[in-house]
C-alpha cells in the first residue's frame, strides 16, 4: 500500500488494514525490517565467564565460571542513560558506563552446579519453557583405557560419573490482589485508576513484566451492560523470585554420553531421551511438574518394560543362569533383534520366487550377517567416510524398526528435503520458535539448496564422463547413528559427497539454532559461511557481515562487524568468531576467539540505539 516501509507507515498501514487470515504473524515480524541492531559497542568490559546463549524466551542469559564449576544466570536488560542538550541523536556519544556488560545484564544469581572432581559440561543446556526448567550436566574426567564391564562395549571411553540436573530458574510465586468497585463504565476512571496504581507501585512490576505481559497482570471486568452497572476491576501483582533451585538429578555410572552441542541428550515436551553410547541404551526420562526426574523406559538391551522380568523367568524355570546380557555372550540385545529382523523381513519381500530368495538372502544379508551384528549406537560420528553407516526408525510404541537408511539414500534424502521441519521438536508454548528457517519451510533456502544439489549433480556428470567416478558405500541413522570398521575409497562422487553432507546432521541436535528473527530468511539474506542460525565459531573475517533485505534486494538493513573499522593492524590474531543473538531484540554478542580452545579475547555488543 505505502512505497516506504519505515516504522510510521507500517504502524499506520497495521491501524486501517487487516491482514490475510493466518498471516498476522508474518505481518508483524516483518517490523524487524526496520529495528535492526544499528550500533557496536567494542570490546566491552565483561567478567571472566564461559558465555553460553539465550534461554528461547530470551528471558535468560546462561553461562558458566571459567573454572567450570558454576552456574551464573543473568536477565537481558537495555542500556539506559540520559543527555543534556537539544540535539541528542544518534551522534551523542555514549557514557563510559555503556561498555559495561553490567549494562546490558542484570545478574540474577550464581549457583554451584559441580562437586570438586566434576566439571559442567559448557557446551550442553537444555531449556524447558513450559515450566521454566533449565537441564544441565556435569562430568569427572575422561577415562580413555576403559576396562570392559558387563554390558559395556569395548573401544568406548567412560567417565566415573556424569549426572544430569534439573534446575528450576523461578522459586515461587507471590500475588497480592486490589480491588476497585463502583467504577462508571462510561467514564476513564477506570483507567486512571489504572494508572495511578501503575505509578504508585513501580517496583512491584518486574522489569522484564513490559517485555512479556502475559498472565502477570490482569484485568477483569464484571457484567456490565449498561453506563451506570458497576464493574470490579481485580489487579493482580505477580513477583517472580528468581533464585535458581535445584530439583533434581539423574547419575550415570561408568557411562559415556556425547553431550557435545546437545548431542546425546533430546528434549520433546516432558520426555527428555539420554544416549548411552558405553551401553548401548537409550534411557527415556519424563519431567514431572513436580520437578522430579522419573526413569521411563531403557531401550537397548530390552525394548518394553516386562522384557527383563520374562526373560529371568523363563531362564529361572530352564534352570538356567539368569546373568545380565553383556558382551562377553551371544546375547543379542533387544533393539539389535529387531534390526536384524528388520532386514531380514525386507531381503525377504524383494523376491517372490523361492530358490531367487534363499539366495538373495544368502548374499545380502547371511554374508552381511556379523557385521549387522557389530553394528553399535553412534550419534554424530565426526569422520563418516571411514565409518559406514546407517539411518533407523524407530517406534518406542511399537518396539518395531519401521525404517532403515543408508546415509547416501535418495529417498532419505527427498524426505530430510521435503520435511525438514519433521526431524526436530517445534515448540508448543511459543510460536516464534516455528520461525527458524529452513529448506522445507522457505522458499529461499530450498533455492539455495538446489542450487548446491544443481552444481554437485553437473561435477558428478563431468567426472563421470572422464571416469573419474568411483561408487561409494556409506551410511548413517535416525534416531540411532550405527557404524562398523571398513575402509572406504578416497574418491568420492560429488553428489554422493553432497548427500551425506545434508543427512549428516541427522538426527538434529536439540535446540542447537537461534530463533532470531534476523536469522529469518524471508526478511534477510546473508553469507552463512559467515553466520547463521547455528551458534558454532566460525573463521573470523576482516569484511563486515552484511544483512540484505529479501523484499527490496540490494538494500542493506545492518551490518556486523567484530572489529572496528579502524582497529588494530594486527588483524592476524583474529581466528575465530561466535555470535549470539536475542531471540526477540535486536541485541547480538560476538565473540573474537585467537583459537577454538582459548577465552574470547574481545567482545562487542550490537544493539539498536
Amino acid at each position: 500500500m505505502f512505497k516506504t516501509n519505515n516504522v510510521a507507515s507500517r504502524i499506520f498501514e497495521r491501524q486501517i488494514r487487516t491482514p490475510a487470515p493466518g498471516t498476522s504473524v508474518h505481518s508483524a515480524r516483518r517490523f524487524y525490517e526496520n529495528l535492526v541492531p544499528s550500533f557496536t559497542i567494542y570490546d566491552v568490559e565483561c567478567p571472566d565467564h564461559s558465555f553460553f546463549k539465550f534461554t528461547d524466551d530470551g528471558q535468560y542469559f546462561v553461562c558458566f565460571s571459567r573454572n567450570r564449576q558454576d552456574l551464573i544466570v543473568y536477565r537481558p536488560t537495555w542500556l539506559s542513560f540520559s543527555c543534556k542538550g537539544e540535539d541528542c541523536d544518534n551522534n551523542q556519544e555514549l557514557p563510559p558506563q555503556a561498555k559495561r556488560f553490567e549494562s546490558f545484564f542484570t545478574q540474577l544469581y550464581v549457583k554451584p552446579l559441580a562437586s570438586c572432581n566434576e566439571l559442567i559440561c559448557k557446551d550442553f543446556f537444555l531449556y524447558m519453557e513450559s515450566n521454566q526448567y533449565g537441564i544441565f550436566a556435569t562430568s569427572t574426567a575422561q577415562i580413555q583405557d576403559a576396562r570392559g564391564t558387563d554390558g559395556a562395549i569395548l573401544g568406548v571411553p567412560s567417565f566415573e560419573k556424569i549426572t544430569i540436573h534439573l534446575f528450576r530458574w523461578v522459586e515461587g510465586i507471590l500475588t497480592s490482589v486490589g480491588e476497585v468497585c463502583n467504577v462508571s463504565s462510561a467514564s476513564n476512571k477506570s483507567h486512571a485508576r489504572f494508572m495511578e496504581w501503575e505509578n504508585l507501585h513501580p517496583l512491584r512490576k518486574p522489569q522484564h513484566l513490559r517485555l512479556h505481559p502475559g498472565p502477570m497482570l490482569e484485568l477483569l471486568r464484571v457484567s456490565g451492560t449498561s453506563q451506570t452497572s458497576a464493574q470490579v476491576a481485580k489487579i493482580h501483582s505477580t513477583r517472580w523470585l528468581e533464585d535458581g533451585f535445584k530439583l533434581d538429578e539423574k547419575v550415570f555410572h561408568n557411562d559415556c554420553v556425547n553431550l557435545t552441542h546437545n548431542m546425546g541428550a533430546f528434549l520433546y515436551d516432558d520426555l527428555l531421551a539420554v544416549v548411552s553410547l558405553r551401553y548401548q541404551t537409550i534411557h527415556i526420562l519424563q519431567i514431572r511438574d513436580s520437578g522430579n526426574l522419573v526413569d521411563v523406559r531403557a531401550i537397548g538391551a530390552y525394548c518394553r518394560e516386562d522384557d527383563e522380568l520374562f526373560i529371568n523367568s523363563n531362564l529361572v524355570d530352564n534352570g538356567t543362569n539368569h546373568d545380565q546380557p553383556n558382551s562377553n555372550n551371544s546375547f543379542l540385545s533387544g533393539i539389535k533383534q529387531r534390526l536384524l529382523s528388520f532386514i531380514f523381513r525386507e531381503i525377504w519381500s524383494e523376491e517372490t520366487d523361492q530358490t531367487q530368495r534363499v539366495q538373495c538372502l544368502k548374499k545380502k544379508f547371511y554374508f552381511h550377517f556379523q557385521d549387522y551384528v557389530d553394528l553399535v549406537i553412534l550419534k554424530a560420528s565426526r569422520n563418516t567416510d571411514q565409518l559406514p553407516a546407517f539411518f533407523a526408525v524407530y517406534n518406542m510404541e511399537t518396539t518395531e524398526i519401521v525404517a532403515f537408511y543408508q546415509n547416501a539414500a535418495d529417498e532419505l534424502y527427498l524426505l530430510f528435503e521435503r520435511f525438514c521441519d519433521h526431524f526436530h521438536a517445534t515448540s508448543i508454548n511459543s510460536m516464534y520458535m516455528n520461525f527458524i528457517s529452513s529448506h522445507s519451510n522457505n522458499i529461499h533456502a530450498l533455492e539455495q539448496l538446489k542450487s548446491m544439489k544443481n552444481k554437485a549433480t553437473s561435477v558428478s556428470q563431468d567426472s563421470a564422463r572422464h571416469g573419474n567416478g568411483v561408487a561409494g558405500y556409506h551410511f548413517q541413522h535416525s534416531i540411532l547413528s550405527l557404524h562398523l570398521q571398513v575402509c572406504m575409497p578416497n574418491c568420492l562422487m560429488t553428489l554422493l559427497q553432497f548427500v551425506k553432507k545434508m543427512l549428516s546432521s541427522l538426527p538434529l541436535n536439540c535446540q542447537s539454532m537461534s530463533p532470531s528473527p534476523y536469522f529469518d530468511q524471508s526478511l534477510f539474506r546473508f553469507d552463512e559461511k559467515l553466520i547463521s542460525a547455528t551458534d558454532r565459531p566460525r573463521q573470523s573475517t576482516d569484511h563486515p557481515i552484511r544483512f540484505i533485505s529479501r523484499r527490496q534486494p540490494n538494500i542493506l538493513k545492518f551490518k556486523i562487524k567484530t572489529g572496528p573499522e579502524f582497529g588494530g593492524a594486527d588483524g592476524r590474531s583474529k581466528k575465530y568468531s561466535h555470535f549470539l543473538f536475542h531471540p526477540a531484540w535486536p541485541l547480538a554478542l560476538s565473540f573474537i576467539q585467537p583459537s577454538l580452545f582459548l577465552p574470547p579475547s574481545a567482545v562487542n555488543i550490537h544493539f539498536r540505539r
